[in-house]
């Protein structure tokens, strides 16, 4: 199932089978995307919206020079625009960050899908609230913390996204994405992240070579970022991913 990674390992909120079926058969085309591509543009009639299979995207702001500003970056198991339903326009683009696959769902089976089934569509609505949580948490990050704390955060939070949906074992996980890219989402310079990067790596925090990260210890990283994954909503068995190598 293409959509078997959305809402996986979400406290209380699981699709059922029925529901999950009914999602899949919503799926009108799945696409394969380069990296850096605009897929939706700010003020843009929206008539569908995207799935991520595979692959990172993100969600960003142009200022007056075309300097981008993120505010969002979404995983596998996300639905990148799903507020797009209701709004049936962004306030901000919609891009790739690494190549990525996405499935393609029009509103039209949205509508379909809230006028048979009540349930699932409030599971729809979570999504789109859990969303707004990690919106905040974005927040946050970028106007409480310093240097170090921001890109502890950011690992921190990616490892239990990516945890929770089978893709980190708890320590070690693919990202994909250059310093450079952390630094775009962490609102530092590529030099600052350079340098902590280096730090981490000297406190035995984190390591960060090409797209792998290894992070040493979860537990004082998640510290030193003030990470607390309450704001995502996990399971008990994924709320805390370093409990997988401690149990094993």
């Amino acid at each position: 199932m293409f959509t078997e990674r959305f809402m996986k390992n979400r406290r209380g909120i699981l699709l059922e089978r029925g529901e999950r079926v009914r999602l899949e058969a919503a799926i009108e085309d799945v696409r394969t995307l380069h990296p850096r591509m605009t897929l939706v543009r700010a003020g843009e009639p929206l008539h569908q919206s995207l799935f991520l299979i595979e692959g990172i995207m993100s969600r960003h702001m142009d200022d007056g020079n075309g300097r981008r500003q993120l505010v969002a970056v979404h995983l596998p198991g996300d639905f990148v625009d799903l507020h797009g339903y209701p709004l049936k326009r962004l306030d901000h683009d919609v891009g790739t960050m690494t190549a990525a696959t996405v499935a393609v769902v029009p509103h039209s089976a949205f509508d379909a899908i809230v006028a048979d089934m009540p349930v699932m569509a409030r599971k729809l609505w979570f999504a789109t609230m859990l969303d707004a949580a990690m919106h905040r948490a974005w927040l946050f990050r970028l106007g409480r913390l310093d240097a170090i704390g921001r890109v502890a955060h950011s690992l921190s939070e990616t490892n239990a996204r990516l945890f929770s949906v089978g893709l980190s074992n708890g320590r070690r996980f693919v990202l994909g994405l250059t310093q450079a890219d952390v630094a775009e989402i962490c609102g530092l310079t590529h030099i600052h992240v350079n340098r902590v990067v280096r730090t981490l790596r000297e406190q035995q925090l984190c390591l960060f070579r090409s797209s792998l990260v290894e992070i040493l210890e979860p537990q004082r990283l998640a510290v030193r970022g003030q990470f607390d994954p309450h704001y995502l909503y996990l399971s008990d068995a994924t709320a805390d991913p370093s409990r997988s190598e401690r149990s094993s």
